[in-house]
């Protein structure tokens, strides 16, 4: 018998409450599928509470699709509650996670609302500003083994975006997003070199992306002052108490990032 939304969402919503963790869905009901799993998220999101800011995008990044087993992007909601505003440094307490991980990450806010079917030049004309981001994702499946649809459940893996400095939208700069370079770093030490291109070409084509598939797929139309979080430039990389990590931007005016987790 096909699992219920309700009770996906009760099972997931507790396991995340607690930090603890689950089999996946997909597991227990092999039918189970991304309709299913966006009804489940609707009700995780109402158990969890907080008012919608903005919008996750989860797997934009096509060169670890295989690494976690996934053949495509999907969405989550960001809350008032998980928009972290920059603080110089961030200290994020790692006990109320199961297995974090953190995603450098390029964000930004809609000036206006936009419309199924806008090429890239177009939406980059109703984006108010761009900024560098953290997003800690988090998996109640043991050993991130999950299907896409089990992340939809839990809000697309989203647990907190660490929103860095805005810099407002201008053309001069913003065009070259997709030729942006990232350098991660963790404890001073380089661990990956990311790329706009990695999320679906660079992240106004991620947007795009987002606008048209709630279009076809339903789902709350995105409105004027949500914040976009665009994915990872990066692998997710794990989460431990004692590390700091650094992003550091190449071809745009962001500050470079800094969170410590304790």
């Amino acid at each position: 018998m096909p699992l219920d939304p309700r009770a996906i969402a009760a099972a997931a919503a507790d396991a995340t409450a607690t930090a603890r963790q689950i089999a996946p869905f997909s597991e227990i009901d092999p039918s189970f599928d991304m309709p299913t799993a966006y009804a489940a998220a609707a009700e995780f999101q109402a158990i969890r509470g907080g008012t919608m800011v903005g919008r996750k995008i989860g797997f934009t990044n096509r060169t670890i699709w295989e690494r976690y087993g996934v053949d495509g992007p999907m969405w989550g909601v960001v809350t008032d509650r998980t928009l972290v505003p920059f603080a110089g440094e961030w200290v994020v307490e790692v006990a109320p996670f199961c297995e974090p991980r953190l995603e450098p990450e390029v964000a930004l806010k809609l000036a206006a609302a936009p419309e199924a079917g806008m090429d890239e030049t177009a939406l980059l004309g109703i984006i108010e500003w761009f900024a560098p981001a953290f997003e800690i994702v988090d998996s109640v499946y043991p050993g991130w083994r999950f299907s896409l649809a089990d992340c939809v459940v839990t809000g697309a893996l989203h647990r907190a975006l660490l929103l860095g400095p805005a810099v407002p939208n201008d053309p001069a700069w913003s065009g070259l997003l997709p030729d942006l370079e990232l350098e991660l770093r963790r404890n001073g030490e380089l661990v990956e070199t990311g790329h706009g291109m990695n999320v679906l070409d660079g992240p106004v084509s991620a947007l795009r992306f987002l606008v048209d598939t709630i279009a076809r797929d339903g789902g709350p139309p995105l409105q004027a002052g949500e914040i976009i979080s665009t994915g990872t430039l990066t692998d997710a990389w794990p989460i431990e108490a004692g590390a700091t990590f650094e992003a550091r931007y190449k071809g745009t005016p962001f500050a470079d990032t800094r969170v410590r987790f304790v």
